[in-house]
């Protein structure tokens, strides 16, 4: 499979098991708090996320609502969801997150690195999946600023012949 074809979670799962951790890798051990949750903060674009995750029946709780009325776009809703799927953890943890700044789409990014990130806190194993999968990896596009004597970054102002 080339860089340039895209890739389905059947393919990044099947991609994740063929890829052999390296054995002389330091082992990590899981971060927990008395409570038992693992912590980590997601960033994409403007928005910061942080998460925490503990086992329990997969219910998603963002700023203090069911991550249905929060996101209501099932393409955000599936975003969120990638990284239990691809380490085949789907309702096996509950997440509660605080998210600011940005759009919805930044925040739904954001929450799944920082998912994806507690996820290897809870279980270092995952992070070769998830890494893989690239999910770990903050991804740092953001908007280019505004230039003077431009409409926008790039566009320039309408040109007037007479």
């Amino acid at each position: 499979m080339s860089a340039t074809q895209s890739r389905t979670l059947a393919d990044l799962k099947d991609l994740a098991v063929a890829s052999v951790v390296p054995t002389d890798a330091p082992k990590r051990e899981p971060k927990r708090d008395a409570q038992g949750r693992s912590y980590a903060t997601g960033r994409r674009k403007n928005a910061i996320a942080r998460v925490w995750i503990k086992p329990g029946k997969g219910e998603i709780t963002v700023n203090g609502k069911k991550v249905g009325q929060y996101f209501a776009r099932p393409v955000l809703r599936m975003l969120i969801s990638q990284p239990f799927l691809v380490a085949d953890r789907y309702n096996a943890f509950d997440v509660y997150c605080t998210v600011t700044g940005g759009g919805l789409s930044g925040q739904a990014g954001a929450l799944r690195h920082g998912i994806s990130r507690a996820l290897t806190h809870y279980e270092p194993e995952l992070r070769s999946i998830l890494k893989v999968a690239g999910f770990l990896t903050r991804d740092s596009r953001v908007v280019e600023r505004k230039k003077y004597g431009r409409a926008k970054a790039r566009r320039s102002f309408q040109f007037s012949k007479r």
